[in-house]
């Protein structure tokens, strides 16, 4: 969001549950408006899309960057938490319609990020619907590129590996130890050499579609 508002645009924030945190974000980049839904709810989605309207007439660069993870292998997994899993999916992949329909096919004009991760590529014990997800997302990218074809919109996904945020902080020493040792540049990655790349495809990259780049230190190559 950072660099997108660095770089001129203005940002909807999406946020479904840290309304505190994506206020707080708002107040920084200054030029921004908040949006909020759960993706899993087609309903909340089509809520959050009329909201956009009123907001802008025009939508020049979606990300796609929800997703949530039940870490527990496949024995111990709930259906219930499955579903969620995939509601999510199948929420980016209704909004990603609608916004085409709303705004980037009238303007034959857009770009389109989804943030997928290198585990949909390495697979990862204990998080397999999060690593189905991820593949989907790129998937998506690779086949959504192909249906715009003749089209001046860009499809692009970018999968991180292992950033330093939150998340990752909380991992054991020897996990982060474990992951340290299969990245050569012998480090995590920070959150804003990720969003340097999604500045890059929001911004430039103009022959640059239906890719996967990864920002990973150079733990996969894809």
């Amino acid at each position: 969001m950072r660099e997108l508002a660095a770089k001129g645009f203005r940002v909807g924030i999406h946020y479904r549950s840290s309304a505190d945190a994506a206020a707080t974000l708002r107040e920084e980049i200054g030029d921004g408006f908040l949006l909020t839904a759960d993706l899993a709810d087609v309903d909340q989605v089509e809520a959050m899309v009329e909201r956009l309207k009123q907001e802008t007439g025009r939508l020049d660069c979606l990300v796609n960057n929800a997703g949530v993870s039940f870490d527990c292998d496949m024995q111990r997994m709930r259906i219930e938490q499955f579903d969620q899993q995939r509601g999510v999916l199948r929420g980016v992949w209704y909004l990603t319609k609608r916004i085409l329909r709303q705004y980037m096919l009238r303007a034959d004009s857009g770009r389109i990020i989804n943030i997928s991760s290198v585990v949909g590529h390495t697979g990862n014990g204990g998080q397999i619907p999060y690593t189905m997800e991820k593949a989907a997302l790129d998937a998506l990218t690779k086949s959504l590129c192909q249906e715009l074809k003749g089209r001046n919109i860009l499809v692009n996904s970018v999968a991180p590996g292992f950033i330093a945020t939150e998340m990752t902080a909380v991992l054991p020493e020897e996990a982060q130890a474990g992951i340290l040792g299969r990245v050569p540049l012998g480090r995590m990655g920070r959150p804003e050499e990720v969003a340097e790349v999604v500045g890059f495809l929001a911004t430039a990259g103009s022959y640059v579609t239906g890719t996967v780049i990864h920002v990973n230190g150079g733990m996969y190559g894809g």
